[in-house]
């Protein structure tokens, strides 16, 4: 399944309709989500029934794991696999809830209902709209996705309210991140992080004056178990940002707690399974890479360029195949440095190619050439198992 390619909502349909995995209750769901790093807004991997034909990016990964989980809720909530009626219940919640897709984008879906959750998902999944904020690296994923999964949950029990709740929930979340950085001694905290949790809000109305000291006073008998839960381990999340947790962090956190009237046994568990993702995952979660801008450059425009090999992998392996030459100097690159004259060549060859694909048509404007290098380096990738992700055998 490719979540970057038209198609995937069905293709997941056939997905879950062929799977044996279950979940006896939405606790169960919660679990396996955190090891994900999805209720965490941090987005790692998907769930683990979703085969991978291709390395999945952190747009993929988050995209991926809100269908499951809204699926899988609807599921527990109504006793109901049929898909499709999932696909219009949750159109319809998006609908309820003011959350839609660009006019130009429902001009080019069409009518069909699971082209329209494609791009429902997306619009929840990006913060940003801007193309070349997304090409080189400004745009990340939505930190606060979970917050969906709880309201489409309370939605299914009653439609009444649903926008308050998820207004409200919000409220609640930021101030904890708030409070819970500002915890920290001296500050020495990651802005980027606090950064990300604000511009993540998609329900609060007025996101520049949230903050304020009364919040605890508006937690206390307005959520269920497992809401006070997600709090819990964003709190902990938060706390753990910096792999470290002093005193006065901890005299917060367990303060919290108790506030959420969670036991110390329960606060420890929760710490202990964030340190455990935190250790196993450090490398991967994209807050706490320290990258310079030459880097952070290099690594999305990366990303970026690989999708596009993803998107058009059958073209380009067909046009690769009739371009001998070209393949030969390209692998001839990899043990031994090309002449300027076969550099000239594998750039003109390259450049033929992209002109005969529109959607690689980037390629060939003013500054296209520097991309050139990392899809050389990325042209391994065309192997048959990453093509057509989303076909439906």
């Amino acid at each position: 399944m490719n979540p970057s390619s038209s198609g995937w909502i069905d293709k997941f349909g056939h997905i879950v309709a062929n799977s044996n995995t279950t979940y006896s209750s939405f606790i169960d769901l919660y679990n396996d989500l955190c090891k994900t790093g999805f209720v965490y807004g941090i987005h790692i991997k998907w769930l683990d029934f979703i085969p991978i034909t291709h390395t999945p990016t952190e747009d993929e990964n988050a995209k991926a794991n809100l269908i499951s989980a809204l699926y899988y809720t609807y599921v527990l909530e109504y006793n109901d696999e049929n898909y499709n009626n999932f696909i219009l219940k949750v159109i319809y919640f998006y609908e309820m809830l003011g959350v839609n897709s660009s006019f130009f984008e429902k001009m080019l879906s069409g009518s069909k209902a699971s082209n329209k959750l494609e791009l429902l998902i997306r619009s929840r999944v990006f913060l940003e709209d801007n193309l070349i904020n997304k090409t080189f690296g400004s745009s990340v994923s939505n930190t606060l996705l979970f917050v969906d999964v709880l309201v489409f949950k309370r939605f299914l029990k009653d439609e009444n309210k649903c926008k308050e709740y998820a207004e409200e929930i919000e409220y609640i979340l930021i101030n904890l991140v708030h409070h819970t950085l500002n915890s920290k001694q001296q500050q020495k905290y990651d802005e980027r992080l606090s950064y990300l949790f604000i511009a993540s809000l998609s329900f609060l109305s007025d996101k520049e004056h949230h903050f304020d000291t009364n919040y605890k006073e508006r937690l206390v008998g307005k959520f269920s178990k497992i809401e006070y839960q997600f709090l819990m381990d964003i709190v902990c999340v938060t706390a753990w940002e910096d792999q470290t947790l002093d005193y006065i962090e901890s005299e917060f956190v367990f303060g919290i707690a108790n506030d959420l009237n969670f036991s110390e046994s329960e606060v420890k568990e929760s710490l202990e399974k964030v340190a455990v993702f935190f250790e196993k995952n450090a490398s991967k979660i994209p807050h706490l890479k320290d990258h310079n801008l030459a880097e952070k450059f290099y690594e999305n425009t990366s990303k970026f360029v690989n999708k596009l090999i993803l998107r058009n992998s059958k073209r380009l392996q067909k046009e690769l195949s009739e371009s001998k030459e070209l393949v030969a100097l390209i692998s001839k690159s990899t043990t031994t440095n090309l002449s300027v004259e076969e550099k000239r060549k594998v750039q003109n060859q390259l450049l033929d190619i992209f002109k005969s694909i529109p959607s690689l048509a980037i390629f060939i404007l003013p500054g296209g050439a520097i991309l050139l290098p990392i899809f050389i380096k990325l042209i391994p990738k065309l192997l048959p198992s990453s093509f057509d992700e989303n076909r439906i055998d």
